[in-house]
């Protein structure tokens, strides 16, 4: 999943980096935004294929945005907000929203978020495979070798996301905020599920799931350890 380009446009300064980062790791291009003041400028020269946006940036809301986006762009559009009212959520998809997210919200289903968008625009597919490994984050479904396997929800998001980052390191920090949502928990945690993971992807193959002592982890196909 390489090439797509995100613009987020969000002016809480963590939020906006942890987007950042999320999106960038997932392999897309971001550039980001406090406001919308340049929009009309910022779209001409990144030509985003999808913009994030903030409902409550100073200066034009969100929705002026998304009224800006819709008139000279045909990138998805995903809204952010803590506001969790109906009107608002109607408002926006009668504005040619793609989707809405509410605050707080768990990286990693952002950035699944932005994904399902680029989807639907043919930009990337939901089906990945490393070697004989097949995953589909549509579906739900977990095959190797054509054998079906079956996990539980928390070890399907981990799959997920070290699929989407097939080939890179991931420390633990980073599955911690992408999987769970949250960076200052025991890092434990990701060897317990990484430990499931691994032996119910290993029940059908070889391991997939490497330690990269000292940095964390990756999925890797086989082929690729030779040398």
């Amino acid at each position: 999943m390489t090439g797509a380009r995100v613009l987020v446009v969000e002016d809480a300064e963590t939020i906006r980096a942890a987007l950042e980062s999320s999106l960038r790791t997932a392999g897309h291009d971001v550039s980001t935004r406090t406001d919308g003041t340049r929009l009309e400028r910022d779209i001409a020269e990144f030509r985003p294929d999808v913009v994030v946006l903030d409902v409550m940036v100073p200066g034009r809301d969100g929705f002026a945005l998304l009224a800006v986006v819709r008139r000279i762009s045909l990138a998805g559009v995903v809204m952010l907000t803590a506001r969790d009212g109906v009107v608002d959520r109607l408002r926006a998809f009668e504005a040619g929203a793609d989707d809405y997210v509410m605050k707080p919200f768990v990286l990693a289903e952002l950035v699944a978020r932005v994904n399902a968008v680029l989807r639907r625009m043919g930009r990337v597919s939901a089906r990945v495979q490393v070697d004989d490994l097949v995953v589909d984050s549509d579906s739900g479904d977990v095959s190797r070798g054509g054998v079906p396997i079956a996990l539980t929800a928390t070890e399907f998001k981990l799959l997920c996301y070290l699929a989407v980052n097939r080939d890179r390191v991931l420390s633990k920090t980073q599955i911690l905020t992408n999987v769970w949502g949250y960076e200052d928990y025991d890092t434990n945690l990701v060897d317990v599920f990484i430990s499931l993971l691994r032996r119910k992807l290993e029940a059908h193959g070889p391991r997939l799931v490497h330690t990269v002592r000292g940095r964390g982890f990756m999925l890797r196909a086989q082929q690729r350890l030779a040398g």
